[in-house]
């Protein structure tokens, strides 16, 4: 009796091992723990993309009232990324590091009123342009300042790490005759520092400026005279070429089927894209 009872256990183990391998391998390892947090695939399809922005340039990209990052770009890459199928984060970011934030892999995009210049084209890829830009030169309303010439022995303020930065320096004729020039971690800060006596002008982007002094009517105005044209593209890394070509279809249906401009004049009154 204790022999047939040894056998019919052994029998019985033994279908249950067979049964156990035979789960393993039909299943493909699909409950396993852990697959569901296993790391994408090289080749997988991106799901989200992590765009950087200043989150005080109203009116591309900033913080509302309630404290909501909202904006132009925003809107436009929220549109994007529901074309391509794609979640998106945006994430505020020192703009002075921009460049270090996207090489880094901290973030996919750099879409926030980022003017191409040839140094940036150095270091990342762009989208082609969407929107163009002047710099301007802001003072207070009642400045004797009329021209470039009046900013001789005058101080000037501008953002760190913005394209205002080079477009003063490529005129260092005019720099040159400044008593001081102040940069300041965003424009906010710098208009600021004119309101209250500190800077005698201030050079940086006509959307952005623009947008601050509607805020308060009659306390500054644009001169005629400014440090030049420029362009608004979307930064990417340079080996990122299948994410940009989808990046660049998508603006481009934008363009061709009205959404952009529907943006452009929530914004801006106006259809402003290129």
């Amino acid at each position: 009796m204790k022999k047939l009872i040894a056998v019919a256990m052994t029998v019985l183990m033994s279908g249950l091992l067979l049964a156990g391998c035979g789960s393993s391998s039909s299943a493909g390892g699909a409950n396993e723990p852990g697959k569901a947090n296993k790391e994408p695939e090289k080749g997988a399809v991106q799901q989200k993309i992590v765009i950087g922005l200043d989150d005080t340039f109203a009116p591309m990209g900033f913080r509302d009232d309630g404290g909501n990052l909202v904006g132009f770009d925003l809107d436009m890459a929220k549109e994007v990324a529901s074309r391509l199928d794609m979640d998106v984060e945006f994430k505020p970011i020192d703009w002075n590091s921009k460049e270090v934030e996207l090489n880094s892999k901290k973030i996919d995009m750099i879409w926030n009123g980022l003017t191409i210049t040839a140094e940036r084209l150095e270091k990342i890829a762009f989208s082609k342009p969407y929107m163009a830009n002047r710099q301007i030169i802001v003072v207070l309303s009642g400045s004797d300042i009329k021209t470039k010439a009046d900013l001789a022995g005058k101080v000037v303020a501008t953002q760190e790490g913005s394209s205002s930065v080079d477009a003063l320096n490529a005129e260092p004729e005019v720099t040159g005759t400044f008593k001081e020039l102040r940069t300041y971690a965003d424009f906010v800060a710098v208009l600021n520092e004119l309101a209250i006596g500190r800077a005698d002008a201030v050079v940086g982007d006509e959307p952005v400026l623009k947008y601050y002094m509607n805020k308060k009517p009659g306390t500054f105005v644009a001169i005629e005279d400014d440090f030049g044209e420029e362009e608004f593209g979307v930064g990417l890394r340079k080996d990122d070429t299948e994410l940009l070509s989808k990046l660049q279809g998508a603006l481009d249906a934008m363009k061709a089927d009205g959404k952009s401009a529907e943006i452009s004049k929530k914004w801006f009154g106006e259809d402003i894209v290129k």
